[in-house]
């Protein structure tokens, strides 16, 4: 409790409350000054705390949504991604032992897909949606 300077003041409280806060002034608890005092720092301290709690909400509220809208983020692309090499191993056959044109052509496209990857991360756009209806038709 931070002692300083006292200041008078004038107050107008209600007959039962007054008749309460004599009630306890005459315990052991303290005098009528010390009571409400203490007793409006302690609703003080619950109004600020409220008030930080309600502009807190807000952020949480918003981060909350921001954190399930990159959950299904991530859903969608794990989903398409095992879908893809679902389709990679079960549909498409295999390379010929000797076929080093298509190891070679795999080669290229992998490092061009990978580039591309690095471009749209450094970018910051997103291929998702920006597909046209005839090249997503076109596989």
């Amino acid at each position: 409790m931070r002692q300083g300077m006292k200041i008078r003041q004038n107050l107008y409280i209600d007959r039962d409350i007054c008749e309460e806060l004599s009630r306890l002034a005459r315990g052991h608890v303290g005098n009528k000054s010390r009571l409400a005092n203490d007793a409006l720092r302690n609703w003080l301290e619950l109004r600020r705390n409220s008030e930080l709690d309600s502009h807190f909400k807000l952020r949480l509220d918003k981060l909350s949504r921001e954190l399930d809208a990159a959950r299904r983020d991530i859903d969608l692309l794990v989903e398409s991604l095992a879908l893809f090499i679902r389709y990679e191993l079960m549909v498409l056959p295999p390379l010929a032992e000797g076929d080093a044109a298509g190891r070679a052509q795999g080669r290229e496209r992998f490092d061009a897909f990978v580039t591309q990857v690095g471009r749209q991360l450094a970018s910051g756009k997103r291929i998702v949606g920006d597909f046209p209806k005839s090249e997503m038709s076109r596989g």
